[in-house]
């Protein structure tokens, strides 16, 4: 794929930010994640792609939010055809208390080689690029802890576990402690908790629980670029989830599966974008500065050249008109 999609993406994840950052704190968590989904959907009309949202924020009745089957991109002859998934604001109740970790992010990858998640859940193991090999999603936590310290090279009451704080945890946070290692609970916002195992300066070691599964993939597509590894398997909770996951033509042999990296990502050539809305453990917030101008931070990644870019940008709030236009909807 064109190097320059790169960039191309960051000014996706960057509008989506700008346009949800200004309801941080605001309470308002739906009116946040629609003005990052017009953002979004307003940046990806520039793209130079044919692209088919395969992960999205529902399904086709339930537009305006970016669904899954919806066409993306200029979509003009000779347009790459790439697969596409997003979140245009992971962590809608982060921003909506001015909680921290906030994030928009978007993966892409050729046509036909992101896993098609059912909205459902899905049991996630992740670690980074040391302890890759070393984990197994059906094996005891003890196991999977005392592995990744022994390839991390620390004392087992060094090692960091991120966490959701649910009560579905309560028993594998019961075992983590019984172990010994330290626990980081977040409360919203899984995808940047799977990613900041692979940044040693986040202080995250290895990443457990259960979550959602469009999530998971967004995820695998970081996980990929940054040569770390994911595990998962799907756990639906309820029969209309089990209906989900049969509507998209999932068996009861694929529910009980374990999906390695490359069932999540069949590429070995994808792209990741996030843009950090609220200040978070790897990706600065959205700042709005004195003369209509705001600051944003990003990271960007592709998988076939192992590049990771971190992007600052200062936007002119005034001279940018898909801002603008967002700007005036959102106020």
């Amino acid at each position: 794929m064109d190097r320059n999609l790169a960039l191309e993406l960051v000014r996706v994840t960057e509008t989506a930010a700008l346009a949800s950052a200004r309801y941080m704190g605001r309470g308002d968590k739906n009116a946040a994640d629609q003005a990052a989904v017009d953002g979004m959907r307003k940046a990806f009309s520039h793209v130079s792609v044919r692209g088919t949202v395969v992960i999205g924020e529902g399904e086709l009745d339930e537009a305006p939010m970016l669904y899954i089957g919806e066409g993306v991109g200029t979509c003009l002859p000779g347009d790459r055809e790439v697969d596409i998934a997003v979140d245009p604001l992971d962590g809608t109740t982060l921003i909506a208390k001015g909680l921290p970790n906030a994030i928009s992010v978007v993966a892409m990858a050729p046509r036909g080689t992101l896993l098609h998640a059912p909205d459902t859940y899905m049991k996630k193991i992740a670690v980074g690029p040391k302890a890759k090999g070393c984990i197994r999603i059906d094996a005891p936590v003890e196991q999977n802890l005392k592995a990744v310290a022994k390839a991390l090279d620390k004392d087992i009451y060094d090692l960091t576990v991120i966490v959701q704080d649910r009560p579905r945890h309560f028993e594998m946070i019961q075992e983590i402690r019984r172990v010994g290692c330290r626990i980081k609970l977040f409360g919203d916002g899984d995808v940047a908790a799977a990613i900041a195992t692979c940044f040693e300066n986040t202080g995250v070691d290895i990443f457990m629980g259960i979550g959602g599964a469009p999530e998971g993939v967004i995820a695998a597509t970081a996980l990929k670029c940054l040569g770390g590894e994911m595990q998962g398997k799907l756990h639906p909770f309820s029969d209309e989830e089990l209906e989900r996951c049969y509507k998209l033509g999932w068996t009861k042999e694929d529910i009980d599966r374990i999906l390695t990296l490359d069932d999540l990502v069949k590429s070995e050539d994808v792209f990741f974008a996030a843009t950090g809305v609220s200040d978070g453990d790897l990706l600065k917030g959205v700042t709005y500065l004195e003369g209509n101008r705001a600051a944003t931070h990003s990271i960007v990644m592709r998988s076939k050249t192992g590049t990771i870019r971190f992007v600052d940008a200062i936007h002119r709030l005034d001279k940018n008109e898909t801002l603008i236009e967002m700007m005036k909807k959102h106020k």
